[in-house]
């Protein structure tokens, strides 16, 4: 259990995360997540980091019951920035980062793929924030990457989700495949970028970053301020608490984990 690295062929490095039951991060486990991504991107002999997870899903996002039962907000804060550093990390990371999406990506894992440089995923995968049915505020920044503007504010509000399939009509999934296929696909991909001279791999990623549109590290931490402005006012701890209590599972057939399961 954990985050562990992995070298499966020349110049990549693979990093796995894996939380049971369905990786919903404690505060350690972004913290984590970030240096190990951060260490492979420094690495001189790594020119492509494959970012994935084992288990049922990618990421079911915070680990919410590590959050209420954290007196104080301490775990907030923790979760608050562990994420901010997790997703700066694969944002920042040296060389580029593809992520290999199986079943469930959700709040967090919204952050982890859409500041990759690529993106494969299963044809089981769903991607979505559900911030608002928890409380929080956040990664639209990242949802913004994936998907156009306004069906990025529609998911936001409603908390629905979107198939690979659907990501891949939008030209933000490079492939999709069957789940047994995936990480195969995924080291593909990694391969033939790691096959370019590692210098210029790391220039390339520098100088694409460099020309965003938007610093997608401060335009997160400024949706962070608004959910801190939700629990000040009492909102966020209602619904977490709601959440964490309810057991029930999600509407949708796509194999996202119940409240229960995802702590």
């Amino acid at each position: 259990m954990g985050v562990s690295t992995s070298a499966p062929s020349e110049g990549v490095a693979v990093v796995t995360v894996d939380f049971p039951p369905v990786n919903a991060l404690p505060v350690r486990g972004w913290y984590d997540l970030a240096a190990a991504v951060r260490a492979a991107g420094a690495d001189p002999a790594v020119r492509c980091v494959v970012l994935t997870a084992a288990g049922r899903g990618f990421n079911a996002g915070v680990d919410i019951k590590e959050m209420q039962r954290t007196a104080g907000h301490d775990a907030l804060i923790g979760a608050n920035r562990g994420c901010y550093e997790a997703f700066a990390a694969v944002y920042d990371c040296e060389v580029p980062v593809v992520a290999a999406v199986h079943g469930f990506c959700l709040g967090g894992g919204i952050g982890l793929v859409g500041n990759a440089d690529a993106v494969v995923a299963a044809d089981d995968a769903t991607f979505g924030l559900p911030e608002l049915d928890r409380g929080a505020l956040g990664a639209a920044t990242h949802l913004a990457r994936l998907v156009p503007q306004q069906l990025m504010r529609a998911l936001y509000y409603t908390s629905r989700t979107v198939t690979a399939e659907e990501l891949h009509r939008h030209g933000s999934v490079w492939r999709v495949v069957p789940r047994e296929l995936l990480l195969d696909t995924a080291l593909e991909l990694a391969r033939e970028i790691a096959a370019k001279d590692g210098c210029l791999i790391r220039l390339a990623k520098a100088a694409i970053n460099g020309i965003d549109p938007v610093d997608v590290r401060r335009s997160y931490r400024f949706e962070q301020g608004f959910t801190f402005e939700a629990n000040l006012a009492g909102v966020a701890d209602r619904h977490r608490d709601a959440f964490v209590s309810s057991g029930t599972a999600y509407s949708d057939a796509s194999g996202v984990p119940s409240s229960e399961e995802r702590q």
